[in-house]
């Protein structure tokens, strides 16, 4: 038996119906869709079915029209009497449309659409049907169902590929069903023709190098947790598989990090990935990123390169700045919970990029989350607030500002479930004269910080040794400026150069200190940002010593292989930033 579709998404006020009605005898075949209002009675919307059911019967069997023959006039001498006008001769074979829903014992009528849908709700129909002719359908009442899939344009030998895009009503990833197939474009071009082999039945494939050339095939059977199953739908890859760019230098950092850490040790990931919304414009093609190939700046591509370096660094805390808001939901969500990575995501306010932190699932639970935007917690600390609320450029400039703040609280659930983390992830503003704003930002940053510190440690009950803050991010700033100094020493003078960097913002009469002990777990590389226009170290993975000891850092990239491409984004690195990856363990 065929099947007919209703389906009522959460809080719509439509039914969508759809069935496909395939008669041979009759050359019909059309798949219908309807979106009926639930107020609607459900007979006024069969006979919407029936109306266009018939319009589409008496398109594809209308009889062609017939001219009778000329009769000769009784005349010899006239001319021969024009024929009359063709004339339309409905086939013989019409029959009425007719259109029911219901079982053979009772049709479902004098109710509107919301009151039978509550009724298939309930289990009172299950053997319901639609009929349509002498066609019945088997009515499947929000059955699962893949909404939307879209493929990346770009597919790399040695890269995964996944859908870009994958919607599913009325299912569940976890339990659909995933096919990857490849073949070859024949010489016609005819998607139709070509000879499909499985490869993979995962939602993610790591392409192999063999793939290069072949066209890649994915299918998703919808399943939702009881086993209820929807159609399979199928796309095809635009484009074949490509070669990858060969070796790149963060496949030789994974060198150092084959294995996940034992209990009791973890590793830490800190890494900007350069958000879609600044490499994607003639700016930064033709001026802040002129020397990268276009191709390599490329989203599609890139997000191939930085989710296969992260997922090697095998890490269990994982910071993320310059985080594409659709980047967070549609590839590293999806893609790091096959992993066991859970996380967390803040925007920044009014732009479509944020901050993103992600923990290992198996060694940490999630106890708090937490974001806000720094430029809206100011007044909340009056001891630095009523130093800078007079002087009007420099609120303007900091108030202005959307540079977001995320807490993560973990709890370690394996080696000692008394021990926790505070991580706190960052990106602060970037302008060249701002070393004022950012240091204002960062000591609102630590006074909100240790006011949670404080409260965790209040409501949770635990000793100093229980507790540790790890903060991670991109801060825009150099070792030899204030933020760097605050944390690694915790005070930062009144005379301090930074207050000055903009004389008409200049900062007066303000000091700021914090007081954990703190370290920075990779030291001071030479560069962390490596563009033509600008390199330094300006990432940093902060750690309270004393409570938090390191055991290793993974080597950074040489300037040789930063500079491979004159800098980076390269075709060999995805942003303009390197990845910060150290291990940590708690102190004995």
């Amino acid at each position: 038996m065929r099947t007919a579709y209703f389906k009522q998404l959460p809080g719509e006020e439509q039914c969508q119906i759809s069935f496909h009605l395939l008669l041979d005898q009759y050359k019909i075949d059309k798949v219908f869709n309807f979106n009926r209002s639930l107020t609607e009675p459900i007979d006024s919307s069969l006979d919407r079915i029936r109306t266009n059911v018939e319009k589409e019967f008496q398109k594809k069997n209308k009889r062609k029209k017939v001219k009778k023959q000329p009769v000769p006039s009784s005349d010899d001498n006239a001319t021969t009497a024009a024929a009359e006008p063709a004339a339309e001769v409905p086939p013989a074979d019409l029959v009425p449309v007719v259109v029911s829903l219901g079982t053979a014992e009772q049709k479902l009528t004098n109710m509107t659409i919301a009151d039978v849908l509550a009724k298939f709700d309930a289990g009172e129909f299950p053997n319901a049907q639609l009929t349509v002719l002498d066609t019945s359908f088997q009515i499947l009442y929000n059955s699962p169902e893949v909404h939307a899939v879209k493929l990346p344009t770009s597919m790399l030998a040695d890269f995964y590929v996944y859908p870009s895009r994958l919607e599913l009503h009325f299912a569940t990833r976890e339990s659909s069903a995933y096919c990857w197939s490849r073949g070859q474009m024949p010489a016609s071009g005819n998607a139709q023709h070509i000879r499909w082999e499985p490869v993979c039945t995962e939602l993610t494939y790591m392409v192999q190098k063999s793939d290069v050339g072949y066209h890649l095939k994915f299918s998703c059977t919808p399943k939702d947790a009881s086993g209820r199953t929807g159609p399979a739908t199928e796309i095809i890859s635009s484009q074949p598989v490509q070669a990858g760019p060969g070796l790149c230098p963060f496949e030789v950092r994974h060198l150092f990090t084959q294995q996940k850490l034992k209990d009791g040790q973890f590793r830490v990931v800190s890494y900007n990935l350069l958000a879609e919304l600044y490499s994607d414009s003639d700016y930064s093609r033709t001026v802040l990123f002129a020397y990268t190939p276009p191709y390599a700046l490329e989203m599609d591509y890139r997000k191939q390169l930085f989710i296969k370096e992260i997922l090697g660094y095998r890490g269990d805390i994982v910071c993320l700045q310059e985080v594409d808001t659709k980047i967070f939901s549609l590839d590293l969500v999806p893609i790091f919970h096959q992993k066991n990575l859970a996380g967390h995501y803040k925007a920044k306010r009014n732009v479509a990029e944020g901050l993103a932190t992600f923990y290992d699932t198996d060694k940490f639970e999630l106890v708090e989350k937490d974001g806000v935007i720094i430029s809206e917690i100011l007044q909340r600390y009056p001891e630095v607030w009523d130093i800078i609320r007079n002087k009007k450029p420099l609120v303007e400039r900091v108030e202005n500002r959307s540079s977001a703040l995320q807490l993560t609280l973990l709890r370690s659930s394996k080696h000692d479930t008394s021990k926790h983390l505070l991580v706190a992830n960052t990106h602060l503003y970037f302008h060249p004269d701002a070393d004022h704003v950012r240091l204002l930002q960062f000591g609102f940053s630590m006074l909100y910080v240790r006011e949670q510190y404080e409260r965790i440690r209040q409501q949770y009950n635990l000793q100093e040794s229980e507790l540790a803050l790890l903060f991670c991010g991109d801060f825009n700033s150099v070792p030899e400026c204030g933020i760097y100094k605050l944390m690694t020493e915790r005070f930062v003078g009144a005379d301090f150069i930074d207050w000055q960097s903009n004389k008409e913002e200049a900062v007066e009469n303000l000091t700021l200190s914090q007081p954990f002990k703190m370290g920075s777990a990779c030291g001071c590389p030479p560069f962390t940002n490596y563009t033509v226009g600008f390199t330094a170290c300006i990432d940093y993975i902060f750690y309270q010593t004393g409570v938090l000891t390191v055991n290793d850092v993974i080597p950074m990239p040489s300037e040789q292989e930063l500079s491979m491409y004159e800098a980076i984004p390269s075709p060999v690195f995805p942003s303009d930033h390197v990845a910060l990856v150290a291990n940590l363990e708690w102190a004995k």
